[in-house]
């Protein structure tokens, strides 16, 4: 038999492995569908159907086409497929004459098939990968050496040997202590953490200084900010409505929460992914599941429940695995993946342990630990947002009839708007943006749109592998299951997965935190060096297969996950195994041939991320609020995109209103609202991340509105005022401020070149601030915004409503002095400068 399927494949030009079973299942696997696909899917399902007949799944070919049935299971002979690739009567197929008819073993093959029952399985062994041996590198076990002396630098010092380089002298105390409080709380170290690391000339004084940073608040926000990254996590779903997610930030408090407790990563693994399941009646672990509807999704009255479900489904099982597993799994959703050893039907599999995930909205009660501070405010702030919208509504009550057509599509606009409202009412309620096993009656979740039913009518759906992913060919039935190459290559049996509506979910997280699992801890420490460095070991860190890059330190990078798993794992453990290496505590300036620094001869510079930016600039302004958590706010953006009119679904979405209040408007970037339709320009344009795809690297692009953004925008301005502002109040002479402005910035002070310049520079100004009033306040005026009517076609203008809490606004250059206005000026050049925006 085998010599028979090694004929069929030379001559429809496949390549298959040569030990095939001969069993019906087998024999179609391996030879049948593939040359159906490439025989007929071109004619019979692909794009077209012609007379009738799709060849894309079993059911369509019992279905049949024009002429009937083209298979009689266990009846060769009145199978209509067999008689056409026999071509014994006016039906030929494939059409083409001789020349085009299938090898006499090939159809011997078909009729054997159809005899064994016409079995439908996928091909997942039919055709050989496009990968070598050393491509599966992250599949196999971890290589653990046993010396107990092993660190960091032992490997990397390796490589430094073998490629003949000599590593860069450790960076100066201000250089490091500037680079570590970056890299761990996302922020530049205070003059006085800076002198207190100076004065102290202790061994230990920089294990010290790490310990005090990991201890610090600030870093769940620094390292919570790089996991929102990678889940894509935002406040609202995205398309054509944008819906608010009143409740995700309670998702982005936790994940700050657990990098600030060190929660073991296996924990925090099985709580994103399974703990509803873990326990229904934990607040921490019913939050913890918005893991799972972290990607944009919209039901909307005109779409598709299958369709919008589908969509969900294919979102959750490959960002599950790109965010744990390092794993392109998406690519096999259409077709086995053709550079990894993933068929299609570990694809489906996988996503049969979602398939009984429901969206919910459960009553979870706030806990001690999150800020509820301003929810009673923002609250009644909302209120009066939704009664003055309520009220236009009702203006238009008795004569809602007889609208003219700017009226009634006035109406349509605050009726969307209403509908807006009611979500934003619900940010402040005790709900967790969560899921559950089948739906949850009273707390089903699909957004305003889609209502799921009610529990006892609810039944597991089935899973079928879908040809070319498509909803409307589903194929063979599926149970849950995982990436089989895992057992096949590092022997990690598959865990036992129930088919009934709970538990799959927690049997999947417990096979991703599994220690044996060998992607997972490579996977999360890979992340951890490439914070710390600007790129990881292996430089793909959401792809750890072929078309990933490998790792240019494979053994370092097995030796810090086993570390990893070894202490418990810690991420606080890696930092330190990281940051107390020689490696990481090297200099920039270095003359050694290493191109990219691929061997890490010296530390390369980069520049900070546009939260750190912002934040760093509110810190050193003495403008960043302290306050932590709770509701998204809004922060100060560019005027002109504030005020553009945003689409929403047959309308226009409600003004952007920043948040009238400094203290939340100037809260660390991470607590400010993620809204998908509407980034901060200027995080935009720092290569802030993408909202809707995992973001599993910045990049560092240098484009023109960049310096518009940092040079000339409103805010910055506003902030270097502040920053002037700041230093009037904290040192008496130009000289004094100079000083103190350099070490805010820089945690330096000015050399004497530098100290001669600024003092010239500010007396110039000073004098030319005398004479040249500042341009008068801007007077805050209705915003009118102008549509065209989906119902006419005509331009329909209309006034937004204004926020009902009053504004309070920035300092502004009328109220400040000449000489303050002339250091604002030399506060927005350290601010734009190479040295405040860049880690060395």
């Amino acid at each position: 038999m085998a010599t028979v399927l090694f004929r069929i494949a030379i001559c429809s030009g496949l390549v298959i492995w040569p030990a095939l079973a001969e069993d019906a299942s087998a024999l179609f696997r391996d030879a049948i569908q593939p040359v159906l696909k490439q025989q007929c899917l071109g004619c019979h399902g692909d794009g077209q159907t012609l007379a009738k007949l799709d060849l894309r799944t079993r059911e369509g070919m019992l279905r049949g086409g024009e002429r009937g049935a083209s298979i009689v299971p266990g009846d060769s002979a009145r199978s209509l497929l067999f008689q056409a690739v026999q071509g014994a009567d006016v039906l030929q197929m494939p059409p083409g004459g001789k020349e085009k008819r299938l090898p006499e073993d090939l159809i011997a093959a078909i009729g054997k098939w159809i005899d064994g029952g016409a079995p439908w399985s996928e091909a997942a062994a039919g055709r050989k990968w496009d990968y070598k041996e050393e491509d599966l590198w992250a599949f196999r076990p971890l290589k653990r050496p046993h010396d107990p002396a092993l660190n960091v630098d032992h490997f990397i010092d390796e490589k430094l040997r073998q490629h003949g380089l000599k590593p860069a002298p450790r960076a100066a105390g201000p250089t490091l202590i500037r680079r570590a409080t970056i890299d761990l709380t996302g922020l530049p170290p205070t003059p006085e953490e800076v002198e207190a690391f100076l004065k102290d000339t202790s061994p230990d004084a920089y294990p010290k200084l790490i310990e005090r940073l990991l201890a610090s608040p600030r870093y769940g926000e620094r390292w919570g900010r790089h996991w929102l990254d990678v889940v894509r996590y935002a406040d609202t779903g995205g398309y054509s409505n944008d819906f608010e997610r009143p409740n995700a930030w309670r998702y982005r408090d936790y994940v700050i929460r657990s990098f600030n407790a060190d929660k073991p990563y296996d924990q925090f693994v099985r709580e994103q992914i399974a703990g509803d399941e873990m326990d229904a009646n934990n607040a921490e672990y019913l939050i913890a599941v918005g893991f799972l509807r972290a990607g944009p999704w919209e039901h909307t009255g005109m779409s598709v429940e299958a369709v919008t479900r589908q969509m969900f489904l294919d979102d959750v099982t490959h960002n599950t695995a790109a965010v744990f597993l390092g794993l392109t799994l998406g690519c096999a959703r259409c077709h086995d993946h053709k550079f990894d050893p993933i068929p299609t039907r570990d694809y489906y599999r996988m996503q049969a342990v979602f398939s009984t995930t429901e969206f919910a909205r459960p009553k979870v009660p706030f806990l001690k630990r999150e800020n509820t501070s301003d929810l009673e405010a923002g609250l009644a702030r909302m209120r009066e947002i939704e009664r003055r919208t309520q009220a236009r509504i009702h203006s238009f009550d008795d004569r809602v009839k007889h609208l003219a057509p700017d009226e009634l599509e006035e109406l349509k606009l605050y009726r969307k708007h209403m509908q807006l409202d009611k979500e934003s009412l619900d940010r402040y309620q005790p709900k967790a943006f969560s899921v559950s096993s089948g739906p949850v009656d009273g707390f089903t979740d699909g957004g305003p749109n889609l209502k799921l039913p009610e529990r006892a009518k609810y039944t597991a759906p089935e899973v079928r592998i879908l040809a070319n992913g498509d909803i409307h060919s589903p194929g063979e039935r599926v149970e849950p299951g995982v990436v089989s190459a895992v057992a096949r290559y590092a022997g990690l049996q598959p865990p036992r997965i129930e088919s009934g509506i709970a538990g799959r979910r927690k049997a999947l997280a417990g096979w991703i935190a599994n220690p044996a699992n060998p992607l997972t801890a490579r996977v999360m420490v890979n992340r951890v060096w490439q914070y710390h460095f600007g790129k990881g070991i292996a430089a793909d860190a959401n792809n750890f297969g072929k078309m990933g890059g490998k790792p240019t330190h494979p053994e370092l990078l097995d030796w810090l996950a086993a570390y990893f798993t070894d202490h418990g794992w810690s991420v606080k453990a890696v930092h330190r195994a990281i940051m107390l290496s020689k490696a990481y505590q090297r200099g920039t300036r270095h003359r050694e041939n290493d191109p990219g620094n691929a061997w890490l001869s010296y530390y390369a510079p980069r520049r900070v991320e546009a939260e750190v930016l912002r934040d760093s600039i509110l810190a050193v302004a003495g403008e960043l609020s302290p306050e932590g958590g709770g509701p998204g706010t809004f922060p100060q953006i560019n005027e002109d995109v504030a005020r553009q009119p945003r689409h929403a679904m047959g309308s226009v979405q409600p003004a952007y209103r920043p948040s009238p209040l400094k203290r939340l408007r100037n809260r660390r970037t991470i607590y400010t609202f993620q809204q998908r339709s509407l980034v901060d320009p200027m995080i935009e344009v720092f290569n802030g991340p993408s909202l809707d795809m995992s973001c599993e690297r910045r990049e560092a692009s240098t484009v023109a509105t960049q310096a518009f953004a940092l040079f000339n925008g409103k805010f910055v301005h506003d902030m270097a005022l502040a920053f002037a502002a700041r230093l009037e109040r904290e040192a008496g002479s130009r000289k004094g401020r100079v000083e103190r402005a350099f070490r805010l910035a820089y945690g330096r002070a000015p050399d004497a070149e530098e100290m001669r310049l600024a003092l010239a520079h500010i007396e110039k100004l000073t004098r030319e601030h005398l004479t040249t009033p500042p341009p008068p306040k801007p007077e805050r005026k209705p915003l009118v915004h102008e549509i065209t009517s989906e119902l006419t076609g005509e331009n329909f203008r209309f006034t937004q409503q204004e926020d009902p809490v009053e504004y309070e606004e920035n300092l502004h250059a009328t109220d400040a002095k000449p000489e303050t206005r002339a250091f604002a000026d030399l506060a927005l050049a350290l601010l734009n400068s190479n040295e405040f925006v860049y880690v060395y």
